[in-house]
């Protein structure tokens, strides 16, 4: 193609266009697009106006204050929290001139690398953002103060953060419609949706709602007949009923207060060293926050009685009623952080200090969505907390974790035995000293009576030294003294040896032990709480906090007042507690703390709180870092809905369950979770709610539901945990009773391996957002984990005993699959015992042995029938080293069936040892190529061997016969087998002997179904649904092909193990680990 010359008119020049592919040409005109573009953005970067507070001051905050601006001492004496102090500079002169960013000092140090100090640098776009600023003027938002205090402070633009602002409820959106719009979140959520010009998926069907419901609120799956009955239910509010009848359920506090538990750290061990010892009380708080939950508890009382139970009681924590113990109890939200106190760390007040700053992380954390412990060592880097802050919530919880006057676990335990029990107690040891001084009194005469016995062995004057000796206190004997009582042992008498001189005196003594326990158990048994609480002595004698100078307790700075985060309190009027409750035992600055976090005015705490809720319903929060609301977390896509619903949340008392109420009955949380292209292009991670995001079951909820699933659910609640162990493969595996999983030992060094591996987190501190991970090593366990393979098994057999034949008869029409289990089970093994003949058989074919299996096993023998001779086989039968034979259909016969093709070689003796009659003889005969050799014996033995060629299933019979007379036929016959494979290079032996073995106790296991009908029923059961008839066709298949492989293995109940592998198919499958 010949080249084209083109003219600009704009400036007339001319320019030659060589040809090339348009596709070249398309991408040429995109990248100059694309330039243009990035010019564009870079011209209006460069254009926009910045401002030191809302721009500069965020990037100085990250990487410069802890230096230039926090301290008292200024590092080179230059100060950056104000533009005025930066050009007025420090030691080395102005840190910056306003409109020459070259000429600025600062901008040189940050350029070159030299500041900040460390190896974190200013990245290259904060550099060109401060030279921006610069080159604009270095300007501010507003007028400079005059003076500025101590510490960063906090400006208008930081009070302005999204998380801080106070908490209003928004208008609900009206221009949406309501063709979709079932509460107001729907409002909400189509108003963001319809922007990317996105809408709602259709609503999920009855089937997948049923299930979803009561996963989501109990954490067990509803059966297949409770799933039937939603689905065929009529009634216009059948689902709000649905929702209503779980959150009435004792279940729905096991699931979501396993969701606060998480949040609160909960743990039953102390952690911290290796030697994490049991918390044998703190199953208390677990059982106080599932009753929290399934009572409704306002949300703000139960955070008030977590922080400060204990100051909610009056007067002395003795005869404590049962409201009281719970407001205690609550009080174990404080105890969750690991406390290594009582294991003698090597350095304790480093342990001391830990607990506290985990348990200040815990409560911000839970709470305010906050990452408080950044500020322990320094102000916050991102957040305007300081580090003042910091220690003034730490002054809240002071009095409780004194560090110097340190309580360790044991010691922190309250006793709820009353005054009532306290005197029973004693009385009943009265009765105790009184039976115990009976019994000193009785054994001190019969071991004097004992002593003067042996006394009475020896003449005088060495009678008399002995029981001087005896007599004398140990410590004033003297040496000739020790000397002869070593010498004579047997004066040696005391309670222990009493038996030794007088068994009957001593069974008296010993009779006294069970009466006195007898007595014991009528004492009230002493019980305990794990609770925080305040030993302060005298009211107004709190400890005093210090700032730790860089987060170091050795290095105690000036003394903080108790109080909250500045930030969250409007401008003026931060949260201080003055001083110390004279009126009541403890220092009440948790209780103010506890009633100001939940005075309703509060930011953070109802918009964590719902965030958290809306999390565990839609799989994601609204903010997607539910304990980071600050700078380093996400900002929340919908803003105005979360301020909704934590408006709603405290206006409605504070009650979870009609938050739950108002989520789940939206649109939103009916849709199917089907995603479409479209969608996924505009928002592919699902963040405007537009379908329902599919969510894998917890790993707690994974268990229950196998449990659930196999019919081995205790549904019993409360109480003690149950323990974990080591199994035989080093997997810890839960070891008790199978309680549902928030009931299991949590113990930090010992993970349950099921739980560990599908996400379960270990509570290091505490967890606000499990990590959902999809690896090789959970789909390794559920194949291979021994407590899977039991839960699979109980599944198994729990189908044939529920299963109803004929109940699905349409459906498995056609899909029979015939197991004779009592053939099969016969079949077993590669021997059998039994009697019979050589039968005739058609010319040019090889007669057959017609054999009969012998039924009883007696004494050492096998027979036809109970009582020798009494059978249908009369006098026939054997033994492990012989037998006898009846008549010529009657004859013993060991049978042997061959495993694999081979050479076999058979080297045997048989024996008839009597003179009587004609002896008896052995045929070894195979059922393919007939007589192998026949052999006799009378009045002595006679040795045989040979070897011939075998196949797979030939079967080898050793017949002895009588002869012709029948008399005197007693015989032995002892032959061993080893079958030879040399092109595999394999041999194998056999014994006859282990033909007469004792048989097996015979199974009790039953087909009770057709196998096709159960395997319907454990679908079911795994899927709450019924299979169509393709999943039945390939499900009956399935096991077929399990049928096959197992009998050909010999497995000894193929049919129950084939049902075991298909059950294990199905808890492994993704419609049983995910909720949709």
């Amino acid at each position: 193609m010949p080249g084209v010359t083109v003219t600009d008119p704009d400036n007339l020049r001319t320019f030659d266009w060589n040809p090339m592919p348009i596709r070249l040409v398309v991408r040429l005109f995109v990248f100059s697009a694309m330039a243009v573009m990035v010019c564009s953005s870079a011209d209006a970067a460069e254009a926009k106006p910045l401002t030191f507070e809302a721009d500069i001051r965020p990037i100085f905050r990250s990487h410069c204050y802890d230096c230039h601006g926090s301290i008292k001492e200024k590092k080179g004496k230059l100060d950056l929290r104000l533009a005025r102090l930066m050009i007025a500079g420090g030691e080395t002169g102005p840190a910056i001139v306003a409109g020459d960013p070259d000429g600025s000092f600062l901008v040189k140090r940050l350029r070159e690398g030299s500041m900040p100090p460390g190896d974190v640098r200013v990245s290259d776009e904060e550099i060109a953002k401060i030279s921006r600023w610069i080159k604009q003027g270095a300007k501010t938002a507003r007028p400079e103060p005059k003076q500025i205090g101590a510490g960063l402070g906090i400006t208008p633009e930081e009070r302005s953060w999204w998380a801080f602002e106070p908490i209003s409820r928004p208008p609900v959106p009206g221009s949406v419609g309501k063709g979709r719009v079932r509460t107001e979140i729907d409002a909400f959520v189509l108003a963001r949706l319809k922007e990317k010009k996105l809408g709602f998926a259709s609503d999920a069907d009855r089937l997948t709602l049923v299930r979803r419901v009561h996963l989501d609120l109990l954490g067990l799956p509803p059966t297949f007949e409770q799933a039937q009955a939603f689905i065929n239910d009529k009634r216009d509010d059948a689902y709000e009923r649905l929702i209503d009848e779980c959150l009435e359920s004792p279940h729905y506090g096991e699931r979501w207060g396993r969701h606060w538990l998480d949040v609160s750290g909960y743990a039953d061990s102390e952690g911290y060293t290796n030697d994490d010892r049991v918390r044998p009380y703190a199953y208390k708080y677990r059982d106080y926050v599932i009753r929290a939950f399934n009572d409704d508890m306002p949300f703000d009382r139960f955070i008030q009685e977590q922080l400060a139970g204990d100051e909610m009681i009056v007067g002395p924590l003795k005869n404590l009623g049962p409201h009281q113990v719970q407001k205690l109890v609550a009080t174990g939200f404080l105890r969750m952080a690991a406390d290594g106190t009582e294991s003698n760390p090597p350095d304790a007040a480093v342990a001391k200090n830990q607990v506290v700053a985990d348990t200040i992380k815990i409560v911000s954390s839970a709470l305010l969505g906050l990452s408080v412990g950044c500020a322990q060592c320094h102000d916050h880097r991102y957040d305007p907390i300081s580090q003042v802050d910091y220690y003034r919530i730490r002054a809240v919880f002071e009095p409780g974790y004194d560090w110097k006057s340190w309580r360790n676990p044991s010691q922190r335990r309250v006793s709820l035995y009353t005054d009532a029990q306290r005197s029973v107690r004693a009385e009943v040891q009265k009765e105790i000293d009184v039976v115990n001084k009976e019994k000193t009194a009785k054994q001190k005469k019969y071991i004097q009576e004992a002593l003067e016995k042996e006394y009475a062995r020896y003449g005088e004057p060495l009678r008399g030294e002995m029981r001087k000796a005896k007599t004398t206190p140990g410590s004033k004997q003297t040496d000739k003294q020790k000397a002869l009582l070593k010498k004579y042992p047997n004066l040696n008498v005391n309670g222990g040896n009493l038996y030794q001189y007088n068994s009957k005196h001593a069974d008296e003594i010993k009779a006294y032990a069970p009466r006195i326990a007898k007595i014991q158990k009528r004492i009230p048994i002493e019980d305990f709480v794990r609770a925080l609480t305040e030993n302060i002595g005298k009211p107004g004698t709190a400890p005093k906090t210090f700032l730790f100078h860089r987060g170091d307790h050795r290095q105690p700075r000036q003394e903080v007042a108790p109080g909250g985060l500045t930030v969250t309190a409007p401008e003026g009027s931060r949260f201080a507690i003055g001083g110390d409750d004279a009126q009541i035992k403890t220092s009440g600055r948790r209780l103010a703390l506890a009633r100001w976090l939940t005075n309703g005015r509060h930011p953070l705490v109802a918009r964590v709180l719902v965030n958290r809720v809306w999390l565990h319903h839609f799989g994601r929060g609204i903010v997607t870092t539910p304990d980071e609301f600050g700078k380093l977390g996400t900002k929340p896509t919908h803003p105005k809905l979360l301020d909704w619903m934590a408006s709603f949340f405290m206006e409605s008392g504070w009650s979870l369950k009609d938050l739950h109420r108002v989520m789940m009955r939206s649109t939103a949380y009916r849709q199917a979770s089907l995603r479409h292209t479209e969608g996924d292009a505009l928002d592919g991670a699902n963040s405007l709610y537009w379908h329902k995001t599919v969510q894998r079951l917890d790993a707690e909820i994974l268990r229950d539901r196998i449990l659930v699933v196999s019919g081995t659910l205790d549904r019993k609640m409360y109480g003690a945990p149950i323990g974990v162990s080591a199994d035989d493969a080093g997997q810890i595996s839960v070891s008790g009773p199978d309680r549902r999983s928030v009931y299991v030992q949590n113990r930090r060094t010992k993970p349950v391996a099921l739980l560990q591996v599908f996400d379960q987190p270990v509570m290091t501190v505490n967890c606000s957002k499990r990590v959902k991970s999809t690896v090789a090593l959970q789909s390794l366990l559920m194949m291979n984990s021994e407590a899977v393979l039991k839960y699979a098994r109980a599944m198994a057999d729990r189908a044939n005993k529920e299963t109803r034949p004929g109940v699905d008869a349409k459906l498995v029409k056609g899909l029979e699959i015939p197991f004779d289990f009592k053939s099969y089970t016969e079949s077993l093994g590669v021997w059998r015992v039994g009697y019979g003949h050589i039968d005739t058989a058609d010319k040019g074919k090889v007669p057959q042995v017609k054999f009969t299996r012998y039924t009883v096993f007696e004494g050492d023998r096998w027979q036809s029938a109970k009582g020798l001779g009494k059978g249908p086989a009369g006098l026939s039968f054997l033994t492990r080293v012989g037998g006898h034979p009846e008549n010529k259909t009657t004859r013993p016969i060991r049978r042997w069936v061959a495993p694999a093709d081979g050479q076999l070689l058979v080297k045997g003796s048989l024996g008839c040892p009597s003179k009587n009659g004609d002896g008896v003889a052995v045929t070894v005969y195979s059922s393919r190529l007939g007589s192998q050799g026949t052999w006799k014996a009378r009045a002595g033995g006679v040795e045989y061997m040979l070897d011939f060629e075998v196949k797979t299933g030939d079967i080898i019979d050793t017949i002895v016969d009588e002869q012709s007379a029948n008399t005197s036929d007693s015989f032995s016959n002892e032959f061993t087998l080893s079958l030879s494979n040399t092109a595999a290079g394999t041999t194998m032996g056999f014994n006859s002997h282990d033909a007469v073995a004792k048989p097996p106790k015979p199974s009790t296991y039953t087909l009770r179904a057709p196998i096709a009908d159960q395997v319907v029923h454990v679908w079911r059961l795994a899927y709450v649904r019924q299979p169509t008839r393709e999943e039945a066709e390939l499900a009956v298949g399935y096991m077929k092909g399990q049928l096959a492989l197992l009998s050909g293995q010999k497995n000894k109940n193929p049919v129950r193990q084939a049902m075991t592998n298909f059950c294990q198919a199905l808890i492994s499958s993704n419609e049983f680990l995910y909720s949709d």
